[in-house]
């Protein structure tokens, strides 16, 4: 029954509503309405084809960076995605919670990252000079910056930021992350690489390790996209041939 039900409502030419498909195939609305949002086609727009995915890629470097922050909880001892076991767990809670502010450069996927105390423009506005620098010391001047539309994001210390860096600020469209997905996807890689990886004593401890796995990501790591090179290659550099830049 689920498969007739679910012809029925994806045939271009007989996209109908709950209610008249169960007239034609002689059951309830009711169970119409709990296939049809089992089988996740419970809406009109669930029937719309899949918008299709653009893929773009600055020519230079810095040309664009993409920024956002993760939200972590800090902990004083190895939780229960290492361990598996969740006894005694709420006593732990309580410790608080570190920011990870993340920016990633679009043509090279050269990382920079930073743990901040929070997610305010104060923190997002530090991160973004700190950003900036941190390219201009790999000869990369940051022409624009893409970001969500998260508050410190959209505060006026922020703009003064980009005024002052000389740097234009885009702002992701309402409801699309995959605008954004470089940085999306950078988290990703960081929490499976780096925050969940091993089984870290404290969150500080974590947190020491963070600059170093950058740097892996950076100058070492191979880069699916960048055919299996590492984002500084994309730079014409090795860790074998800029040992000032590579430490």
């Amino acid at each position: 029954m689920r498969s007739s039900l679910c012809a029925v409502s994806v045939c271009p030419e007989s996209t109908l509503p709950g209610k008249h498909i169960a007239m034609r195939v002689g059951v309830s609305p009711a169970t119409v309405s709990r296939v049809l949002k089992r089988a996740g086609l419970s809406r009109m727009k669930d029937l719309e084809p899949a918008e299709p995915v653009r893929r773009y890629e600055y020519a230079d470097p810095g040309g664009l960076i993409h920024i956002d922050i993760k939200k972590l909880g800090r902990f004083d001892r190895i939780g229960h995605r290492i361990t598996g076991d969740r006894k005694g767990q709420s006593s732990g809670r309580g410790v608080g919670w570190e920011f990870v502010h993340v920016c990633i450069d679009d043509a090279s996927r050269i990382a920079f990252t930073q743990i901040r105390p929070d997610e305010k423009a104060i923190s997002a506005t530090a991160f973004l000079k700190a950003a900036v620098a941190y390219y201009f010391g790999l000869g990369v001047k940051v022409a624009r910056v893409m970001s969500d539309n998260g508050s410190c994001y959209k505060s006026f210390a922020f703009a003064r930021a980009c005024r002052r860096l000389k740097i234009k600020h885009i702002r992701t469209k309402p409801y699309t992350p995959k605008t954004n997905g470089k940085a999306e996807r950078f988290i990703q890689t960081s929490l499976r690489e780096w925050a969940y990886a091993r089984a870290y004593q404290t969150s500080d401890q974590r947190a020491k390790d963070l600059p170093y796995w950058t740097h892996q990501y950076n100058w070492h790591r191979p880069h699916g996209s960048l055919k299996s090179m590492p984002p500084i290659s994309r730079l014409g550099l090795t860790g074998d041939n800029l040992l000032r830049l590579h430490s």
